[in-house]
């Protein structure tokens, strides 16, 4: 069996199937979990749309991270940082624009994109991006 090539994986077998979906999950929910800790501790709350976010972000930013292990951390951060935004971008779209969720709301920081994006919180994905990285080689190595 093949899963799409934007994955970059090749599986062969039911028993290799089984531990990439194992994988995978785990990888998307130690993400929801910890990005919503993440909030928790810095702004006092979170939104289940968050959970969702940060799973998806961080099982991309493995992903990402696997197939570029021969890159450089800024490179990986840089590609992790754009994942985090891009997703934040199509989510803030659609929770707080189109389902009027008010989430969040970046309109007062500068250079900010519809209020749902800005420079300041992207610097800030790509400093997430540094232990993101390293804990997702941890995870890797430890779910074989």
């Amino acid at each position: 069996m093949q899963v799409p090539f934007f994955l970059g994986y090749y599986i062969i077998g039911d028993n290799m199937v089984k531990s990439k979906i194992r994988e995978n999950l785990t990888v998307f929910c130690f993400g929801g979990i910890i990005y919503g800790l993440v909030e928790v501790v810095t702004r006092g709350y979170t939104h289940w749309s968050m959970l969702l976010t940060g799973g998806l972000a961080f099982l991309l930013i493995h992903i990402v991270n696997i197939n570029m292990k021969n890159r450089s951390l800024l490179l990986r951060c840089l590609a992790g940082c754009g994942i985090i935004t891009f997703l934040e971008f199509v989510v803030g779209c659609i929770v707080n624009r189109g389902l009027h969720m008010n989430v969040w709301d970046y309109s007062g920081q500068k250079f900010n994109l519809l209020g749902q994006i800005c420079p300041l919180f992207s610097m800030m994905w790509f400093l997430i991006c540094i232990p993101a990285v390293f804990l997702s080689y941890m995870l890797k190595r430890n779910l074989r």
